[in-house]
């Protein structure tokens, strides 16, 4: 603790996270100012990484890692009160502290991710239980990095009783996204007395946002989102003062979950998107060399639009490039995905629906919508050509 607030110590010198949650793109995050990844399980440690492992690679790199550790799920079947279980992982904890602990790129264990359930109330004791046991055997076989839980939201059920059934815990873990900026804040009204880092944050959740009249949730902007980063990165920092130890972005890479693109740093392409730009701008107070272009508007009575199968239709967008480069507009049009899951598990990517986009000319494009009934997302992707893009969709449905 130093003037009166929590401060993490790296080889002995202050060390605030500027981190992202992923294992993509590492040398471009240390380039643009990032110190910090996070994983989820331990196998990742070992994932070749241009060549080598991910701890290696980090330390090349200068990126400190919060080393995941997976505590299972009860949604995923795993049973708290089976003893032949519990104490299987309890051994599979002790023997990834043993082989991990020794090495300069790991900052923290990072013990657990929402196990306690992504929508639960989080009340059930037997889990914060065995977190503090889970917890003891990493600090008997590791005294000199902190223990850190993730849970899912600041919610005060969830953070009442990790204080009551958790002690030995040293960091809490935070993963939210509407409510990311308040975190800070709402930990302290709980009165909550120890370090935190806010541990996934992003955009709007697809479980906050509006959806249309058949369901399908509306995926916010590409510039909405670079808003919120920064927003949240700002705001958390400076309201959790003498708590906070820094923050990790989701996601520093790609994932398909209910879109392509909603909770990406990137595409899967490689080109970095506006949110990149955004969390460099709030770490540094300077923006990358070369920033992303924007996507300003796009025009198209298919907006949230129940719509015949087969109908022609047009959509016209407007982008701008922050450096002047010349600009690449692609549409496509994909199925609305049926494999959802929670809490982040895998999902399966829809595929592009062929033969919808007829023609277009720049950010015009003229469009057939696909004949089969259901629900269909069009997506714009503009590219500046230098590493740099933009991509936003509109949902629509086919009866």
């Amino acid at each position: 603790m130093a003037d009166g607030g929590f401060e993490l110590l790296r080889d002995g010198k202050p060390f605030f996270i500027n981190g992202a949650g992923g294992t993509q793109n590492l040398a471009r995050l240390a380039e643009y100012g990032g110190n910090s990844i996070r994983t989820w399980g331990i196998e990742q440690l070992d994932q070749k990484i241009d060549g080598k492992p991910l701890l290696d690679r980090a330390q090349e790199l200068g990126l400190a890692v919060t080393a995941g550790i997976w505590v299972q799920h009860e949604r995923h079947g795993f049973d708290y009160s089976n003893q032949a279980k519990v104490t299987k992982q309890r051994d599979v904890v002790r023997a990834a502290v043993r082989k991990y602990k020794g090495h300069p790129a790991l900052l923290m264990w990072g013990l657990g991710n929402e196990m306690e359930g992504p929508t639960s109330d989080g009340t059930k004791t037997a889990v914060w239980k065995e977190l503090d046991e889970l917890a003891r055997i990493i600090k008997e076989e590791d005294p000199n990095h902190p223990v850190m839980t993730v849970i899912a939201s600041a919610a005060p059920t969830k953070v009442k009783a990790v204080m009551a059934n958790y002690p030995s815990i040293d960091v809490l873990g935070v993963n939210a996204y509407g409510g990311a900026a308040g975190v800070g804040k709402g930990l302290k009204q709980l009165g909550w007395n120890k370090p935190f880092v806010l541990t996934e944050f992003g955009p709007l959740g697809h479980w906050e946002v509006p959806e249309t009249s058949w369901g399908a949730p509306i995926e916010p902007t590409s510039r909405d989102k670079a808003a919120s980063y920064y927003a949240t990165e700002t705001n958390v920092v400076k309201d959790g003062a003498g708590l906070c130890l820094g923050t990790y972005v989701f996601l520093w890479g790609q994932k398909q979950e209910v879109t392509s693109t909603w909770y990406g740093m990137f595409l899967k392409s490689g080109e970095k998107l506006p949110a990149v730009d955004a969390i460099v701008y709030a770490w540094s107070g300077k923006w990358p060399e070369n920033r992303c272009p924007k996507i300003l508007k796009i025009e198209t009575p298919l907006r949230e639009a129940v719509v015949g199968g087969g109908k022609s239709m047009e959509a016209s967008a407007q982008a701008v490039d922050p450096e002047g480069d010349a600009l690449k507009y692609e549409w496509a049009v994909f199925g609305e995905s049926t494999d959802r899951k929670e809490g982040g598990d895998s999902e399966a990517a829809p595929p592009a629906v062929e033969g919808c986009i007829v023609s277009q000319s720049g950010g015009d494009v003229t469009l057939r919508t696909p004949a089969k009934a259901g629900a269909y997302r069009l997506f714009l992707t503009v590219r500046d050509g230098k590493g740099n893009a933009s991509a936003d969709n509109i949902p629509f449905l086919v009866k």
